[in-house]
Parts: structure tokens; C-alpha cells; sequence
């Protein structure tokens, strides 16, 4: 868990050195210094990059694109054309990070044809046994090897991995004895493997509304401008994801004490 924290002070701070850079960046728009904009852009874009690799796997690992058709490489350089035509839409430092998440949203959004499904196979969860569960996993991770195909694009310094854990999942004051049990059962690769799978059967606007929140650390406002919706919108889609979540490590794990 300390490693988590460290990894999380390590984003807020992420967060404070994206707005320090907005103001060279409006010089250089200005000056009309496309190339000095170029750099001083791609200094902050690690994190961009990495969610545009998330959402790529997602659709990937659903079989809604082909590992061949788009490259993470491929939105980042459109995102620098976009960011700099339209960099007056930045009212201030502290939108710029939010807005670029958004600006890549939209790059993705326009060239995928997502399939969503209004009913998950989340609908009948409690139909699901242990060992059914364990061959779910097994299968996501024998198909998973996407993963390493859309991620070898990204450069190791930029990329990260993400640093899901039960506090995330288990957040009232009533559940912590559900995630201690699990904690004390679960090492950390087994919770973030069993998450995995779980992301893979959300719909991909839950799926990015949680990693937004939790992985990337934007506030629910922040989310709303990110995905254009609604701030109660979010708040309902985050706590969808959690109870799905919750309810599966619930009755994979902890059955005898249900």
C-alpha cells in the first residue's frame, strides 16, 4: 500500500507541474513558435499517452478493433495538431491537463466505433460460481496478449502501471472489513489481475470514468468536462463500477462470509 501512496502523491504533483507549463505554452502559441509549443507540449503528454493506450487495449481486448488498425503513436500526433489549433480554449492552467485528456477523448471517440452493451454480463453476477470465475480469469489472461502488443508503443518512461487496490473498491466505513479479509487472502497481483478482467466486461465509458478518478486523479467535475457528462453522471458510473467490483471480489472470494 505505501508504494501506492507514493505513486498517487506522485500524481497530484504530476497535476501542479501540467498548469506550470500553461503559460509558456500560451507564449509560445502566440508567438506562433509551433515548434518550441511541440516540445514544451510533450513534456506533459505521459500520462495522455497512457490512457490513450488504456482505451485502445480495451476496445482491443473486446474485439471491437483489430491490434493492426491504430497505434498510440498515431492519436498522440493528431493531439499535437489539435492541441495547438485549438489551445485558445484553454481558459486558464488549471483546465489545461482535464482538456487534454478530453482533446484525446475526442480523437478516440471519432476513430473507434465503440459497441456498448446496456445489459452487462454483471446483470446476473450472483449466477456466477468460484470456478467459473477462475476460468473467466484464465481465458481474459490467455487472450490478453494485446497488452503487451498495444503497450510496447509506449516509451518506459512515460508508461506506468496502474496502481488499482482494494481502496479504491471498498470506500464506506462498513465495507473495510470486507477488504481486510480480502487483503489478508489476496496479494496485490491477484487483486490488480481479478480488476483486469472485471474493467474488460465494462462498458468502456465506466471503464475510463473509474481509471480517470482513480488512476489518473482528476476530480468528478474535472471527469464531467473529460467525458462531457454530467457530474451526477459520473458519480452514479463510478459507483456502478465499484459496486461491480465489490460484488465480484465478494462472491469469488469471500462466499463463506457472505
Amino acid at each position: 500500500m505505501k508504494n501506492t501512496v507514493n505513486y498517487f502523491e506522485q500524481e497530484r504533483k504530476f497535476h501542479v507541474f501540467v498548469a506550470g507549463t500553461f503559460s509558456k505554452l500560451d507564449e509560445f502559441k502566440k508567438k506562433g513558435d509551433s515548434i518550441s509549443f511541440n516540445m514544451e507540449l510533450l513534456k506533459i503528454l505521459p500520462e495522455v499517452k497512457r490512457y490513450v493506450g488504456s482505451r485502445l487495449l480495451t476496445t482491443l481486448n473486446k474485439g471491437i478493433i483489430d491490434k493492426n488498425k491504430f497505434r498510440t503513436e498515431d492519436f498522440i500526433d493528431q493531439l499535437f495538431i489539435e492541441v495547438y489549433d485549438h489551445f485558445d480554449e484553454v481558459a486558464n492552467a488549471k483546465e489545461l491537463h482535464p482538456w487534454l485528456f478530453k482533446k484525446a477523448d475526442e480523437l478516440l471517440d471519432d476513430a473507434i466505433v465503440e459497441e456498448e452493451f446496456d445489459t452487462l454480463f454483471f446483470d446476473n453476477i450472483d449466477d456466477y460460481s468460484k470456478p467459473e470465475w477462475d476460468a473467466m480469469e484464465e481465458k481474459f489472461s490467455t487472450d490478453g496478449d494485446g497488452d503487451l502488443v498495444m503497450f510496447e508503443e509506449l516509451d518506459d518512461s512515460f508508461y506506468k502501471k496502474n496502481a488499482y487496490t482494494l481502496n479504491h473498491v471498498f470506500v464506506e466505513d462498513d465495507e473495510q472489513e470486507l477488504a481486510t479479509k480480502l487483503d489478508e487472502q489476496l496479494d496485490q497481483e491477484r487483486i490488480e489481475n481479478h480488476m483486469k478482467m472485471v474493467f474488460n466486461r465494462m462498458s468502456s465509458t465506466m471503464k475510463s470514468v473509474f481509471e480517470l478518478f482513480t488512476d489518473h486523479q482528476f476530480l468528478i467535475p474535472e471527469i464531467a468536462k473529460i467525458k462531457s457528462l454530467t457530474v451526477q453522471e459520473v458519480e452514479k458510473l463510478l459507483a456502478d463500477a465499484r459496486k461491480m467490483l465489490r460484488t465480484s471480489f465478494s462472491k469469488r472470494y469471500l462466499i463463506d462470509s457472505n
